[in-house]
């Protein structure tokens, strides 16, 4: 999909364990058409820039993996904990820009 010229881009930073985490899990965006290789390679020392679809897209597959019971069996982990956070952080800024 190629942006319009009303859509709006976003630029988030990354970093750390939630950086770590959300690697992790980028094979559930193969079909996002190259954007598991963005973050792939995304190394969290300049914010992303990432579009309305993007951010949809990555709200997904962190929704997915922090339901996985195999994947986090515990919520109270260190690892569990950065993505949670990284979810309401992309949340937060997906409503203060698409309501």
């Amino acid at each position: 999909m190629r942006p319009g010229k009303r859509d709006h881009k976003n630029s988030i930073l990354i970093t750390g364990t939630e950086l770590l985490e959300l690697k992790r899990h980028t094979y559930m965006m193969v079909e996002c058409f190259g954007f598991d290789n963005r973050f792939y390679r995304y190394k969290g020392k300049r914010p992303i820039g990432l579009y309305r679809w993007d951010m949809e897209c990555l709200l997904a597959v962190i929704e997915a993996a922090l339901a996985d019971k195999d994947e986090y069996p515990s919520q109270d982990s260190p690892e569990y904990q950065a993505l949670s956070s990284l979810h309401q952080r992309l949340i937060n800024e997906y409503r203060t820009h698409y309501g």
